[in-house]
């Protein structure tokens, strides 16, 4: 839980840098532009569709892959509703870019925390891992590959970008990885959850 949660506010700490959302987030928006459901619902709406494409290609779900799913985008609306976050995007460039490289760089921890915990990685984190098994390609280049590919999509539908969704793109597989490294160092996550030097998460 405390990793669905610090994801969510590192996607509320980009969206409010006004310096480009994520690229799963690009998408989101622009299904919100073409659709009823908010922000945080097409966030929702988007990883139930991945979780049962990462299923199909033999990604188990787990009751966190679905607590994932429902709970992330719930979260992001809940924490876009406190004004103290959203007075935000009106401060100075310097702070809304520490914010930026904070959200990306949450985004790692977040991750870890919650694929660590043993109880199903989230859809998008099912699909990467399940993407890396299958190709035997590392974690850091699927990851980065699936962000580009809803990159295009949400473009294309309209959802906005900036620089700090190219920082996204290409910073969040190595802040993962990296996070996955030290945490194989602590005694928090049960040694054989994740193998981060090979592309077979086991």
């Amino acid at each position: 839980m405390f990793g669905l949660f610090l994801f969510a506010l590192g996607v509320v700490l980009l969206l409010e840098s006004r310096l480009g959302l994520s690229p799963w987030d690009v998408l989101n928006q622009g299904i919100a532009k073409h659709t009823p459901l908010s922000f945080g619902m097409a966030n929702v709406a988007v990883a139930v569709i991945v979780l049962f494409v990462a299923w199909s290609l033999g990604g188990s779900p787990g009751i966190g892959t679905v607590a994932n799913a429902l709970l992330v985008g719930s979260f992001i609306q809940g924490l876009t509703s406190i004004p103290a976050l959203t007075r935000l995007q009106h401060d100075p460039l310097g702070a809304r870019i520490a914010m930026l490289v904070a959200g990306v760089a949450l985004i790692g921890p977040a991750s870890a925390f919650y694929i660590g915990a043993n109880f199903g990685a989230g859809p998008r984190d099912t699909l990467m891992l399940v993407g890396a098994r299958r190709t035997r390609v590392r974690i850091a280049v699927v990851r980065g590959t699936l962000e580009l590919c809803a990159l295009v999509a949400g473009i294309a539908l309209g959802g906005t970008f900036g620089i700090g969704t190219v920082l996204f793109a290409l910073g969040v597989g190595p802040c993962i990885e990296a996070s996955f490294r030290l945490m194989e160092l602590t005694p928090i996550v049960t040694s054989g959850t994740v193998v981060v030097g090979s592309a077979e998460p086991t």
